[in-house]
């Protein structure tokens, strides 16, 4: 947990950022029955709800500038984290020298699921400017 607390403590460099990207599975709901109001003007609510399914939540967010965004995803799998890391390097830090991506350490975050959704010399030039930096088990 000392190497991710080292990097969270680097200077800001805006040629080098440090991203945090994080996920968390959501639940779709809808409500299942509308309240109404009665004649003496009492509202009445119901909270039956049902459920819609349920999407994976990517937060991306430079902590040192204050920047976040999110992503919704259908699902928690290795081609959706490879496409979060690639909007990150292509789209949200084109001029980066060197971006250091702090993640959890889960089975989907695999680097070389950009080699499976991306032509490989655009996946090796996205990953020569990645340092990956994984927390420990039960430390994010």
């Amino acid at each position: 947990m000392e190497a991710v607390l080292d990097i969270y403590e680097r200077a800001y460099e805006k040629t080098h950022p440090v991203v945090v990207v994080a996920e968390s599975p959501k639940q779709l709901i809808s409500q299942a029955r509308l309240g109404f109001t009665d004649s003496k003007g009492v509202r009445y609510e119901d909270y039956e709800y049902k459920r819609e399914g349920v999407v994976d939540l990517y937060l991306v967010c430079e902590p040192l500038v204050g920047w976040r965004e999110i992503f919704v995803k259908d699902n928690h799998n290795r081609l959706n984290w490879a496409e979060v890391v690639r909007i990150v390097a292509e789209e949200q830090y084109p001029n980066a020298e060197r971006i250091t991506i702090i993640c959890d350490n889960l089975a989907a975050h695999k680097p070389s699921a950009l080699y499976e959704i991306l032509p490989p010399d655009r996946a090796r030039q996205i990953l020569r400017r990645i340092e990956f930096v994984h927390t420990p088990k039960h430390g994010s």
